[in-house]
């Protein structure tokens, strides 16, 4: 028998949780104010004028040793028909473009407007600035079977950040 009075999935941790829930479910309303559920709502709104919001910020965590994802890209550069790229930037924030049916994603990279990230200077999320939040037109191809975890941040407008 697992340690969770109702369920028994052979996840001890799982049951417990699971249990915790529906607890807390029978006393008060379970909503976050924060949290991938409201970001989509809050993104799709409950008017037909919508809300200016456009994105979904994410930040994923590679599978196995559950650190967070950072991202690498660089902007092409085309200077008297030549074309290069400036230097390469990092990211922790992403913004979702596509899936695919084999579970690849393309995310842009999301950086605060005139943000240069180097590929040292961000250790942590944390150490990012989430205010003024902007696409960069930098976007990645990943395999989403290598991630075990999605944080969604509130909802926001990349495009039309006046």
């Amino acid at each position: 028998m697992g340690c969770g009075k109702k369920m028994d999935t052979g996840n001890c941790v799982a049951d417990i949780l699971r249990d915790i829930v529906d607890a807390q479910d029978d006393i008060v309303e379970n909503c976050c104010d924060t949290g991938c559920e409201q970001s989509i709502a809050d993104l799709l709104g409950d008017t037909d004028t919508g809300n200016g919001l456009d994105t979904v910020p994410i930040i994923l965590y590679c599978a196995g040793d559950c650190k967070p994802f950072k991202g690498f890209g660089a902007e092409r550069k085309v200077k008297n028909g030549e074309f290069g790229m400036h230097p390469l930037v990092a990211s922790f924030i992403f913004r979702v473009k596509s899936v695919d049916d084999d579970n690849c994603a393309v995310l842009e990279l999301l950086l605060k407007d005139g943000e240069t990230c180097g590929c040292d200077d961000l250790k942590d999320p944390c150490d990012q600035s989430t205010h003024d939040l902007e696409a960069t037109g930098i976007c990645i191809t990943v395999d989403l079977d290598c991630f075990c975890h999605v944080t969604c941040l509130p909802a926001i407008s990349v495009f039309n950040n006046d």
